[in-house]
């Protein structure tokens, strides 16, 4: 008797936390919160805000990674708010690389759609998992791990991510170190380089000190 009624309050708190309301669109008039953006009110939400049609565009790839990702977040594509997913393209020109970074919100899940990438990601414990990957094939990178992609054929390589959050969040390891205002020697101190090296790099990236 105890376990039927063990298993009916679980499903009583699960039931709990589901949601009140089929969707919540972004109101990106408003302040975006921990939480997402707040609501479009239901009568101002039209179908135009659950269609985002700017992923079939190739990216500009014309910059110092010849990379470009076309984010389709909350930001961009209001209707995936507070449904916990989100989408981006990349294009990656030969030679063009998405240098090490994190998403600290969200897991990622890549389909490679065209062309060939060495992809990657690196565990807390330090381990290393990267592959060349061609089309068709899929890899997952977990919430928070730093990893890259690296165009790994001679033409422009193309793919589709997806994320488990609207807002994954995005750090990249270069402009971290070297693209702001953190002092040379502290860059020195906790990462071994010279200060040569260290200026060589702010200066490519932007950063000063």
């Amino acid at each position: 008797m105890i376990l039927p009624i063990f298993i009916a309050s679980l499903l009583f708190a699960s039931s709990s936390f589901a949601a009140v309301q089929d969707f919540c669109v972004g109101d990106l008039n408003g302040p975006e919160g921990p939480a997402g953006y707040s609501c479009k009110k239901a009568a101002t939400v039209t179908v135009d805000d659950f269609v985002f049609s700017r992923l079939g565009a190739i990216g500009n790839t014309s910059n110092i990674i010849k990379a470009a990702v076309t984010p389709a977040f909350s930001a961009q594509f209001p209707g995936v708010n507070g449904l916990g997913i989100s989408m981006a393209r990349l294009d990656l020109a030969a030679g063009g690389v998405i240098p090490m970074h994190t998403h600290p919100g969200a897991s990622e899940v890549l389909v490679v759609v065209q062309g060939s990438i060495c992809a990657g990601f690196i565990s807390s414990a330090n381990a290393v998992y990267f592959k060349p990957l061609k089309k068709g094939d899929i890899m997952v990178f977990p919430q928070g791990l730093l990893h890259f992609q690296i165009n790994s054929g001679g033409s422009p390589a193309l793919a589709f991510v997806s994320f488990s959050s609207p807002v994954p969040g995005l750090q990249i390891l270069d402009y971290a170190l070297f693209g702001n205002n953190l002092p040379t020697e502290l860059i020195a101190l906790t990462t071994f380089l010279d200060a040569a090296t260290i200026k060589k790099l702010k200066g490519v990236l932007g950063g000063s000190g």
